[in-house]
């Protein structure tokens, strides 16, 4: 096998979106042959060849499966490698269970990266973009945080966990207000820079604000109870990485997971989906947060760190952020329409949180 290490292809994003590196399709059929399977066909799924990850479904004599190079740090990803075995072999968990190698381990190292063959779950159907789908998506990932309780990851693997580590991010976002602010400046020229200079204060104030209502309230007691108590967060949840099949939902693609508490991502979806319908819905909220709650019931102080969580600013942060690194390229008129979009959008933001917050006991009795 080669010494070769993977690398990422596709910095600048100007090769085919399935191309694939010869030297990396050589190394697959190494990985291949060290697991007692014959492949068939292989067809790329998506790609990250701006980190060196990949995914392919394969067609083997044991039906389909995928075969994955995951882009992080090995050690980093056997967190996550055995997070999937404890979820699906100890929890049941309606989790794609991971097949072993030759040698008995759920993993092969090749390239310098860890590779893994899991079952490719048949069918797996979208939800309906709608509440019910919305809800359905809710009840998923909070069934996933209660069994994914009581984790402990293997010798040698790295204990990843955000649990500890909200007032840092919190603190980030208010700092990069000011970076922002100065990029903006300094490209005044470019189409979205003038936008975004109108909007900083009020987004600095909300991430302020923020940041103080977390130093206030019970964070530091909720997160005391531990990384295993809490359990695992999927990190990147939304409604492709949860889809309906067979007995039920099926969360896919946990990578990313790590310790954490578990309505941050309660948290992304509902303010990702409000986003995607351009407006704060309480009747959505509501409906998706008493999903959550049937499958992993939410405490007070729960639900005041939901809200809080909410008041940052984070679709504003998430979609402005990349500014820093290129900011000539960045802040076209795409970005200046989208900033449009979100400040319109969040008008409707602050009713809707306010009645939540007078819901609180409806909600959680």
């Amino acid at each position: 096998m080669t010494d070769q290490l993977i690398t990422p292809w596709d910095l600048d994003g100007t090769l085919p979106e399935f191309f694939v590196p010869e030297y990396i399709e050589n190394m697959a059929q190494d990985v291949i042959a060290q697991y007692d399977m014959t492949v068939s066909s292989m067809e790329v799924i998506t790609t990250k060849a701006d980190k060196g990850g990949l995914i392919w479904k394969i067609e083997t004599n044991h039906g389909p499966r995928s075969l994955k190079i995951l882009h992080r740090r090995p050690t980093r990803s056997l967190f996550s490698i055995y997070a999937q075995e404890y979820l699906v072999h100890e929890k049941k968990a309606r989790i794609p269970a991971i097949i072993h190698s030759k040698e008995g381990l759920p993993y092969v190292i090749s390239g310098g990266k860890i590779w893994f063959v899991a079952d490719w779950i048949e069918p797996l159907v979208p939800v309906t973009k709608d509440l019910a789908g919305a809800e359905a998506l809710c009840h998923a990932i909070g069934e996933f945080h209660t069994l994914s309780k009581g984790y402990t990851p293997p010798t040698g693997a790295e204990n990843a966990s955000r649990l500890y580590r909200w007032p840092k991010t919190y603190e980030k976002v208010v700092k990069k207000m000011s970076w922002f602010r100065n990029i903006a400046n300094a490209y005044h020229e470019m189409p979205a820079a003038s936008t975004i200079l109108s909007l900083l204060d009020e987004f600095e104030r909300q991430a302020v604000s923020a940041r103080d209502q977390l130093i206030q309230s019970n964070y530091t007691t909720l997160a005391a109870r531990g990384n295993k108590d809490w359990g695992l967060v999927h990190q990147d949840y939304g409604w492709s990485n949860g889809q309906s099949g067979p007995d039920g939902m099926w969360i896919i693609d946990l990578d990313g997971v790590a310790y954490d508490i578990g309505i941050r991502d309660l948290r992304k979806l509902i303010t990702g989906t409000m986003d995607d319908i351009g407006n704060w819905d309480v009747t959505w909220m509501r409906g998706m947060i008493e999903a959550y709650h049937q499958s992993h019931p939410i405490d007070p102080d729960l639900y005041d760190l939901l809200l809080i969580d909410m008041s940052l600013p984070n679709e504003f942060y998430k979609n402005v952020k990349e500014m820093v690194y290129e900011p000539e390229l960045f802040m076209d008129g795409n970005l200046d329409a989208l900033c449009q979009r979100i400040a319109t959008t969040d008008q409707s933001k602050w009713p809707a949180i306010e009645e939540l917050r007078k819901l609180k006991g409806d909600i959680l009795k």
